[in-house]
């Protein structure tokens, strides 16, 4: 058949002499062998070759299961394959994994240690520089099998293009998204039929007086909103709400002297972000807002403050 290289187990070494005889025998070139160290996995303070009969994430179809994109699994796998990949990618962020020469001769004798947390990293900071198209895409692929109800949430294409536009394809673009089954997740909130229907707990950190809360959440409503506004502007307003309630305009003011007021623009911020999407942590408050528009901002403010 032509085959020029053998790549295998390290498992099959001892094998190796009988193969060349029958090369020899049968009168064909004999390939070249390489033997590899399996890839391991931690058990019960232990360590164990990764199975395909035990571990549901030695078989390709996990990963599609859950929707960890192709490329994440390739580059994980390129990783613990050759040391220098690492590297590799971080001088070259956006080249295709093709590119990179992998070498035998930089590959572990000792078997890697399989970790899914590493894998679950690397495919954040994939599908963070994918455009919204791909990521709908993709999503909306995987979904149509396994989650009925996200798809049925993407089947309005065009505003899932701006939900997934949200901090996208800027310098350092949103890392919230693993894997496609985190996706439901981390957009429901931005539907409203997801948003009402379920219970939601307002959680606003820093701030917890119910009475303050109510009064940053109705002065920027009749005060301080304006849908016109562009990002600058928007924020400096949070500053001079911030400052009317008594906290520090600047995170870095209150840093120096935090005695002087109960706390700073960051925490009001997170007041208006809870208010407006029950979460604590978003993409950019801005953008959100943006995607939302005036009516159904100002509806969940007053939700949030009933």
């Amino acid at each position: 058949m032509g085959t020029t290289h053998v790549i295998r187990g390290d498992e099959w070494l001892s094998s190796v002499p009988l193969h060349l005889q029958l090369f020899q025998m049968l009168e064909f070139k004999a390939p070249k062998y390489a033997h590899i160290a399996p890839i391991m996995k931690e058990d019960d303070g232990g360590k164990r070759k990764l199975s395909k009969r035990k571990d549901p994430e030695a078989a390709v179809s996990y990963y599609t299961e859950i929707g960890v994109p192709r490329e994440a699994v390739s580059e994980y796998l390129l990783n613990i394959a050759n040391s220098n990949f690492e590297l590799w990618r971080k001088q070259n962020p956006n080249a295709d994994v093709s590119e990179f020469e992998l070498q035998l001769n930089k590959m572990s004798v000792s078997g890697a240690l399989f970790d899914i947390v590493k894998i679950l990293d690397i495919a954040k900071t994939v599908i963070s520089k994918y455009t919204a198209e791909t990521i709908y895409e993709e999503a909306t692929n995987w979904a149509k099998t396994y989650d009925e109800e996200l798809y049925n949430l993407l089947q309005d294409k065009e505003y899932a293009l701006k939900v997934f536009g949200i901090e996208r394809g800027n310098a350092k673009p949103r890392k919230d998204i693993a894997k496609w089954s985190d996706v439901k997740e981390n957009i429901e909130y931005m539907y409203d039929d997801e948003f009402y229907n379920k219970e939601r707990t307002y959680e606003y950190q820093k701030v917890t007086d119910k009475e303050l809360i109510n009064k940053i959440v109705t002065l920027y409503m009749k005060k301080y909103y304006n849908e016109n506004d562009d990002k600058q502007t928007w924020f400096e307003k949070i500053k001079d709400l911030a400052e009317e309630v008594g906290f520090a305009r600047e995170v870095k003011e209150w840093k120096k002297e935090p005695e002087k007021w109960p706390g700073h623009v960051g925490d009001i911020s997170t007041v208006l972000r809870v208010a407006l999407t029950s979460k604590a942590n978003t993409p950019d408050m801005y953008e959100i807002m943006q995607v939302l528009g005036k009516t159904r901002i100002f509806k969940r403010f007053e939700q949030a403050m009933k």
